[in-house]
């Protein structure tokens, strides 16, 4: 076995004690803990045991939350942790991020046996978790968004059934799949405990911030406050909604040439680099030997900001508002 691969392997173990020593199971969902005061939701078979593991949490975890919890950035994070439905805490968040810089950096540096890509790893580390919670969270949105003219439709033929609002939630709940029944489902448990309809609905708005999900939650809280036909309301926000959809797939379509082109911009330099390192290791290396690094150093920060405005004017260029 080679020197490479036995330090790579100590340092997968090294960052995986780390994990474990940093990361609890993390706390019970959000579902678990609303369940204990309302009856909507099914009996857990789980023994006592395994729920007061599921509560326990890295003391690390503990001091950072106690520390910086009223700060934006961990604000800010909880918030996109809740709507990517990731059972974490900003501090876990935090110290994902330090085992991402830690783990990249040091095995890329034993790879390629130099420091100066060892850096590169740790600063790539940086975003990895931020990049993963992003596409959780966009995929949640976009598949809540797609579920959302049927969720309509369900409500609609429930208020015509003489449902309550409540009860209609409660059926939408039952019927549809996630993510649609799973915070509809948290709507229906925090008006059980003594929420206000408008409060719940707001909660629900804060973790999946859609503009649809934002127009129908005024529309009811208008016709809560004075009257009117609110399933005939909501169907006609069910067909704008579908139209909506529609068109946005047709862009979809018409664009994603152009989006595959922006990532073959963005990431082929990089793949080609890497190619011409592996194949031949001293022509690459002139960018930072010490005799040529005052000038290729400089070409490589310069192409990577190159590479990096021209993809994101291609992202923004295919990027139609609808």
């Amino acid at each position: 076995m080679s020197p490479t691969l036995i330090s790579i392997i100590f340092v997968a173990i090294a960052i995986g004690l780390l994990a474990f020593a940093f990361l609890g199971s993390g706390e019970s969902s959000v579902e678990e803990r609303l369940s204990r005061y309302t009856e909507f939701s099914s009996k857990s078979s789980e023994t006592e045991e395994a729920k007061e593991e599921k509560k326990k949490s890295s003391p690390i975890a503990d001091y950072l939350d106690k520390s910086f919890a009223k700060s934006n950035y961990f604000e800010n994070v909880s918030k996109d942790l809740a709507r990517a439905d990731l059972k974490l805490r900003p501090a876990e968040y935090f110290m994902l991020i330090i085992i991402a810089i830690i783990g990249v950096g040091t095995i890329t540096g034993i790879l390629f046996k130099s420091i100066i890509f060892g850096v590169i790893g740790g600063v790539a580390g940086i975003f990895l978790p931020g990049l993963y919670v992003k596409q959780k969270k966009n995929g949640r949105l976009h598949k809540f968004e797609d579920q959302m003219a049927d969720m309509l439709n369900l409500t609609v033929n429930s208020l015509r059934a003489g449902y309550s609002v409540i009860q209609a939630l409660e059926s939408v709940a039952k019927e549809m799949p996630a993510p649609v029944s799973v915070e509809i489902r948290r709507v229906v448990q925090e008006v059980q405990i003594g929420l206000t309809l408008d409060t719940a609905l707001e909660n629900l708005f804060r973790r999946m911030d859609s503009p649809d999900l934002k127009l129908i939650i005024t529309a009811i809280n208008i016709q809560r406050e004075v009257g009117g036909n609110l399933a005939e309301i909501l169907d006609t926000i069910s067909h704008t909604i579908r139209e909506r959809v529609r068109i946005k797939g047709e862009i979809r379509v018409l664009t994603a040439q152009q989006s595959i082109t922006g990532y073959l911009i963005g990431f082929l330099p990089f793949g080609l680099g890497l190619f011409i390192y592996l194949y031949n290791p001293e022509y690459v290396g002139k960018f930072w030997a010490p005799e040529s690094r005052t000038c290729g150093i400089p070409m490589l920060i310069c192409g990577f900001l190159l590479i990096v405005v021209g993809f994101i004017a291609v992202q923004k260029i295919v990027a139609i508002e609808v």
